[in-house]
């Protein structure tokens, strides 16, 4: 089952690090049609966030049409995002690429920025970047 990790030093509102997990799940392939997300009651107690955050990013999860709620049995995958599935060789070759970053002595955030610079000189014009 899908665990939600919530970084409040972010900056980033706490119902769409929730929305943006559960999409990039999506796209690896971690979650399918038919799954099941954690209750929002299972969400709050591995958090301890508000329990409205977690119902407001399931909505907004259901306002994109990716889940749908079922009254009394929970929240379900609707259709998948597609993407790279987790055991693709690109993902090896990128969990590669950061070992050798982190032996390298960059900072976590040092690494992101790099992934994201390089991300955006190759996918100019892409609107999901």
């Amino acid at each position: 089952m899908l665990e939600y990790r919530i970084d409040r030093r972010s900056g980033i509102a706490t119902y769409l690090q929730i929305v943006q997990q559960t999409k990039q799940a999506l796209r690896l392939g971690l979650l399918e049609p038919g799954d099941k997300l954690p209750t929002a009651r299972e969400v709050v107690e591995a958090t301890a966030i508000n329990p409205n955050t977690v119902l407001k990013a399931y909505r907004e999860l259901e306002r994109e049409g990716l889940v749908e709620a079922k009254r009394g049995l929970g929240t379900f995958i609707r259709k998948s995002l597609g993407g790279a599935p987790a055991d693709s060789p690109l993902r090896a070759g990128l969990a590669d690429w950061a070992r050798r970053a982190r032996e390298a002595g960059m900072e976590r955030d040092d690494a992101a920025a790099l992934f994201s610079a390089v991300l955006e000189e190759h996918f100019k014009g892409d609107e999901d970047v």
